[in-house]
Parts: structure tokens; C-alpha cells; sequence
């Protein structure tokens, strides 16, 4: 189970994000929206978590298996369609090592597990409440 809590205050809109184990971020909004760009907005964090645990994924197969994965490195981008309440990402993936084709396409099945990949893949359910 992942927890992590934000805060914010009177400076507009910069929040820092804790996890219980200590690790912090900051994540702001961009100067055009208000902010000061001091981090990454919620909409980057968001594209950022599938770009991460695809990265990550990819690294702990490829060392489990043995594999001259040198590299990976992901491009994520994130679009959100508000007239049709949808929202596009596309993920683009460079494998850089001495790797023949059948593990590469291994590693492309292997992204698309990835758990935050299943994650915003199937229904999502968010509960709310004030405390």
C-alpha cells in the first residue's frame, strides 16, 4: 500500500508532498498558472509515477534474467481531452544494451505490466472524506 500526504499554505501553489518513510517532493504549478515551478505539477507527478515504475520494472527483469540492459530511458506524455473526458498517454520507451529481439519484445510485454501501468489501465475508484 502506497501513503503519502500533501500540505499546502498560503504560498500559491506550491505543496510539499511527505511519505511515511521520510522522503519529500515539492510540487508546484508553472509561473503561466500561477505558481513558481519550484517542482512538478500533479499532472507531471502523475505522468512521472507510470514513467518510473516502467523504468524501474524494465531494470529489475532485465538484472533478474541477466540481461545487458545498460539503459532505459521512458518519455511519457499526458494529455487530457476535458470536451471528451478523456485522457490520452503515450509512453515511449529506449532500450539501450547489447539485446537481441526476442528479449527486447519481452521487455515490451514486461512494460506493460509494470504496476502502475495496470494500475491506470483498469477502473479506478476514489473515495473522499473530510477528517
Amino acid at each position: 500500500m502506497a501513503k503519502v500526504s500533501s500540505h499546502i499554505g498560503k504560498e500559491l501553489y506550491r505543496t510539499d508532498i511527505a511519505s511515511p518513510g521520510g522522503s519529500t517532493l515539492i510540487s508546484d504549478e508553472p509561473v503561466e498558472n500561477g505558481g513558481q515551478n519550484l517542482g512538478l505539477s500533479p499532472t507531471e507527478l502523475l505522468a512521472a509515477s507510470l514513467a518510473a515504475c516502467t523504468s524501474v520494472t524494465l531494470r529489475m527483469y532485465a538484472d533478474k534474467k541477466g540481461w545487458d540492459l545498460a539503459e532505459v530511458n521512458t518519455h511519457i506524455e499526458l494529455t487530457r481531452d476535458e470536451a471528451l473526458n478523456k485522457t490520452a498517454i503515450s509512453r515511449s520507451i529506449q532500450l539501450i544494451g547489447n539485446l537481441d529481439e526476442t528479449q527486447t519484445a519481452r521487455l515490451l510485454v514486461i512494460a506493460n505490466s509494470c504496476p502502475v501501468h495496470k494500475m491506470l489501465s483498469n477502473p479506478i475508484e476514489i473515495k473522499t472524506e473530510l477528517i
